[in-house]
C-alpha cells in the first residue's frame, strides 16, 4: 500500500505492450492498508522511450500520450466527493461531469480523458502521469533461503519518476528522483503477498490487502538503508541511524555520491540531537509525528571537488576556513553548521514517522519524505504526509557492534600524525547490508 503526499494511499499496476501501448490501473482507499476502496483509475496510452537522462545517472527518459482514462467508484461517498472536486476547479467542458444528485452505479466506468474528444477532468484529482517521463529497470538476484534449496531467483524492478510533495505542483512537475519500485508480477520479490493480489485485480475488482497488524512505535536501535537512494535533484545517498530510547537522542549518518550504484562517494555527514515523545499524526492515519532536533554536525569530503567547493566557501560559514582535505573529518558545530552543504545548526524538523514488518517478520522504518524543491520541513505545516523507501532494522547487534559499523571507517594517519578517517572498501559495505537484509 503505497502512500503519496496528500496523502493519498494507493497500490498500482501497470503493464506495457510490445507496440509501446500500456494500460496502467491506479486504485485508490480511504485508508493506509489499502483495504476500503475509494475509486479505481484505469489509464491507456502510449510510451516511447528516448535517451539517457543527463540530469539522473541511471535513468531513461521517456514520452507519453495519454489516450484515455476513466474512473469507477467504489460507493456512493465516493461518487460524490469526486464529482465535487470535478465541478468546483474544472473548466466549463468539465463543469457536468456528474449531475448533482447522480446514484452510485457499481461498476459504471465514466470518461476523465479522451484524447479524441480533447476533453480532460483529471486536474482536480491532482492526476499526471509525468512519472512515466524517467524510467529505470533493475534487475538483480535473491537467494532462495530455504534450508532445503540453493541458487537464486531473478528480480526484476521499475523505477517510475517521484511525484512532487506539493499537491499544486504535481501537474507540471517533471521528475528527477524515483518512486519505490514496482515488481514484475513474473520475477518479484519474495515472499510478496499483494504482488498476486494486485496483479489480478482490475478497476472492477480493486484489490483488498492482508491485514497487517499495527505495530507500537519503537525507534530504539540502529536502522540501515536496503539499496542505494535517489532523491530529487540528483542526490545519492545512503543512510544510517541510531537511536536511544532511553534518553531520546540520535545519531544519523548521511553518505552522499555522485553515482546511482552509490560507489563514488562525495561527502558523508554525521548529525546528532534529540527528539520528541511521539504523537499519532491525525492527518495521516498509521503514522507517527515527532520533532527532531539537530545539535551537532560533522561534514567529511571524499572528493576532490567536495574539498574545493568547501575550501571555497565564504569565511566562518562552513567550519575552520580553507582547512579542508579528503578523508578528514571536520565538525560545523561552531560555525552553525555549513552554508554550502545548506546545514543549519542547531535545527528543528518535523518529522512523519512509521514502522512495519515486511513479510519477512523484518521490522521496517519509513521517515516522511523530503520537500520536493529540497527545502526543510522546519515548521509543522511543513511536516510530511508521505514517506522515503524504508530503513530496515540490524536486529541481534550488539552495542559495540553497532557503534564500530556507524563509522564505517578505518584509521589512517593524516599529516600531523593523528588518526584521520577513510572509507571502508565498498565491499565491506556491502557485506554489512547484507547481514542486515538476510536477517531472518
Amino acid at each position: 500500500c503505497e502512500v503519496r503526499p496528500g496523502p493519498e494511499f494507493l497500490t498500482r499496476s501497470y503493464l506495457f505492450y510490445a507496440n509501446r501501448l500500456f494500460k496502467a490501473y491506479q486504485f485508490y482507499y480511504w485508508d493506509p492498508s489499502c483495504r476500503d476502496p475509494s475509486y479505481s483509475l484505469v489509464i491507456k496510452g502510449k510510451l516511447r522511450l528516448r535517451q539517457a537522462s543527463w540530469i539522473t545517472r541511471g535513468a531513461t527518459e521517456a514520452d507519453y500520450h495519454l489516450h484515455k482514462v476513466g474512473i469507477v467508484f467504489h460507493s456512493q461517498k465516493a461518487m460524490r466527493e469526486v464529482a465535487a472536486w470535478i465541478n468546483q476547479t474544472s473548466g466549463e467542458g468539465c463543469s457536468g461531469f456528474l449531475p448533482p444528485g447522480r446514484t452510485w452505479a457499481p461498476g459504471a466506468l465514466y470518461e476523465l480523458l479522451s484524447a479524441k474528444t480533447e476533453r480532460d477532468c483529471t486536474a482536480a484529482l491532482g492526476f499526471a502521469m509525468h512519472e512515466l517521463s524517467l524510467v529505470r529497470v533493475e534487475k538483480h538476484y535473491q537467494p532462495l533461503l530455504q534450508p532445503q534449496q540453493s541458487g537464486s531467483r531473478l528480480v526484476e524492478e521499475l523505477y517510475l519518476g517521484d511525484i512532487h510533495t506539493e499537491w499544486v505542483e504535481r501537474l507540471h512537475y517533471r521528475p528527477t528522483g524515483y518512486q519505490r519500485p514496482m515488481q514484475s508480477a513474473v520475477h518479484h520479490v519474495h515472499p510478496c503477498p499483494a504482488c498476486g493480489i494486485i496483479y489480478r485485480a482490475d478497476e472492477h475488482h480493486p484489490p483488498i490487502l492482508p491485514v497487517r497488524a499495527q505495530l507500537p512505535m519503537q525507534l530504539s536501535g540502529s536502522w540501515v538503508s536496503t539499496h542505494c537512494e535517489v532523491r530529487p535533484a540528483v542526490l545519492f545517498l545512503t543512510r544510517y541511524f541510531i537511536f536511544h530510547g532511553n534518553n531520546h537522542t540520535w545519531e544519523g549518518y548521511y553518505y552522499h555520491y555522485s553515482d546511482p550504484l552509490c560507489k563514488q562517494p562525495t561527502f558523508t555527514i554525521y548529525a546528532s540531537g534529540h527528539y520528541t515523545q511521539g504523537i499519532p499524526s491525525s492527518k495521516v492515519r498509521g503514522g507517527t509525528e515527532l520533532a527532531f532536533k539537530v545539535t551537532q554536525a560533522r561534514v567529511t569530503p571524499m572528493d576532490q571537488v567536495t574539498v574545493m567547493m568547501l575550501n571555497s566557501s565564504e569565511p566562518g560559514s562552513c567550519g575552520l576556513t580553507s582547512s579542508w582535505s579528503a578523508g578528514v573529518e571536520q565538525d560545523i558545530t561552531p560555525t552553525n553548521g555549513c552554508l554550502a552543504l545548506g546545514i543549519k545548526l542547531p535545527h528543528t524538523e518535523y518529522e512523519l514517522f512509521k514502522t512495519e514488518q515486511d513479510a519477512k517478520d523484518r521490522s521496517l522504518l519509513y521517515i516522511g519524505e523530503r520537500p520536493t524543491d529540497g527545502s526543510s520541513p522546519d515548521s509543522p505545516d511543513k511536516r510530511p504526509t508521505s514517506y522515503q523507501a524504508p530503513l530496515i532494522q540490524c536486529a541481534g547487534a550488539s552495542e559495540e557492534f553497532s557503534n564500530y559499523v556507524s563509522l564505517k571507517y578505518m584509521g589512517k594517519k593524516d599529516a600531523n600524525g593523528n588518526e584521520a578517517l577513510k572509507p571502508l572498501p565498498v565491499a565491506f559495505l556491502l557485506f554489512i547490508a547484507l547481514l542486515c537484509l538476510r536477517w531472518d
